[in-house]
């Protein structure tokens, strides 16, 4: 491993984090914030739920009562007059079902005086559910979806219509009171119907759109979840005030700004990633390998959220392949860096952020008899990469906007 672009690497990813946490986004949201006069109630639900809180609650100094409900491990202390949940994510669980009941017993006989502060953010589909079909069917469905390989617009169409808080019907529950929206984005293009499945918000995607992804997948459904697909969400809500803050924009922006206080030209590819994260890595690979042997210092970056297709049993997250993939291609090129990493500091079901490959990576892989098509194959980037050192730790964030993937070039060490 290159030690230097490690280095790089490391401190980039830091860089690019502090700059999309939460808390000053929150704050700059609620200055447009005002009660109704009454209760003032929060419920927090996502990846950045207690960060977002906690931001809440510091800066409006109190609130009547609330909820969070957040993955597990990132509840990281207790907020005043606020219950903090944890629970599954990606798929569904007992614990977030409980806890989305606790959020739906505070909305339970509002006024019009009361107002309602819902902070959302990325993984909220998961963690904040009420299921319309029994909870074992919800997780098989949505384990489906995962393992399809469809987009997230997809799943949540499909995911809004077994749910009684999805598509807006949060907002419904919280009626007549006011709900004043804060949403952290993690979609691309920031479709407020789509964030975390759009609880607080007028639902854009149809029944006829749900069943044609339910087709395209050959999804498993049972009788009663066929019928709520055709079952139309709220199309208009009258109570809800909403505020986009973050997205994978800045999360990109601070990723090109800490690359060129490094020495690096940086070059944003593009914010919209969307593809195989397999493809994303071999496509950053040979961008570096046409621009090698240029005497330049260059920093291509790319952010997004690319999909896997699950064709194995084995462990890791999108950007552990996309950096996996990456290393046949710049094998040999010790000036060659390729790493990618969620915001919210854990890539799929592990306790990765995300992986690093450079030159030297394919060599040290062949030496622990790895072979990366099979192991790609088998979708265990998480121990390939353990094994020669390029996973990404972060631990939890508090935010969730998206991934980034950086490609480095150093011609000073090529």
């Amino acid at each position: 491993m290159n030690p230097v672009l490690r280095n790089h690497a490391d401190r980039i990813i830091a860089a690019s984090l502090r700059a999309v946490l939460p808390d000053e986004a929150v704050r700059r949201a609620l200055k447009d914030f005002r009660p109704a006069g009454g209760r003032t109630l929060l419920v927090s639900a996502g990846k950045a739920a207690w960060q977002m809180a906690r931001a809440a609650a510091e800066t409006l100094g109190a609130v009547d009562s609330g909820v969070v409900v957040t993955k597990y491990g990132h509840v990281m202390g207790e907020i005043p007059g606020v219950r903090c949940y944890e629970a599954g994510h990606p798929v569904p669980d007992e614990h977030g079902f409980a806890a989305t009941e606790k959020a739906l017993e505070l909305v339970r006989e509002l006024t019009a005086e009361d107002t309602v502060l819902f902070l959302l953010s990325g993984g909220g589909s998961a963690l904040f559910e009420r299921p319309l079909v029994p909870g074992a069917e919800l997780q098989a469905v949505t384990k489906q979806l995962l393992a399809s390989g469809a987009d997230i617009v997809e799943i949540n169409t499909v995911r809004k219509r077994l749910s009684a808080v999805k598509g807006g019907r949060f907002a419904l529950a919280c009626a007549p009171a006011q709900v004043f929206s804060i949403v952290l984005s993690d979609i691309l293009g920031d479709p407020l119907d789509m964030i975390a499945s759009g609880p607080a918000c007028p639902d854009a995607s149809t029944c006829a759109q749900a069943l044609s992804a339910a087709k395209k997948y050959d999804l498993k459904l049972s009788g009663e979840a066929w019928a709520l697909l055709n079952r139309e969400t709220p199309k208009q809500l009258s109570n809800v005030t909403a505020r986009i803050t973050g997205s994978v924009r800045e999360l990109c922006a601070a990723a090109a700004k800490a690359c060129g206080a490094l020495g690096y030209e940086p070059v944003l590819l593009t914010d919209q990633l969307c593809c195989e994260a397999r493809e994303a890595g071999s496509f950053l690979a040979s961008v570096l390998k046409t621009h090698a042997g240029t005497g330049r210092r260059l920093a291509f970056l790319a952010g997004g959220e690319p999909v896997v297709h699950l064709t194995g049993s084995g462990q890791g997250g999108r950007n552990q392949e996309l950096a996996l993939a990456a290393a046949p291609g710049i094998a040999g090129i010790s000036g060659a860096a390729v790493f990618s990493v969620g915001s919210d500091g854990t890539d799929g079901p592990t306790p990765a952020a995300g992986g690093y490959v450079d030159g030297e990576t394919l060599e040290a892989l062949r030496a622990k008899g790895l072979d990366v098509s099979a192991v790609l194959r088998e979708n265990d980037a998480y121990h390939a990469l353990e094994a020669v050192g390029g996973l990404l730790v972060t631990g939890p964030t508090g935010t969730n906007v998206n991934d980034v993937a950086v490609a480095l070039l150093d011609a000073e060490r090529g």
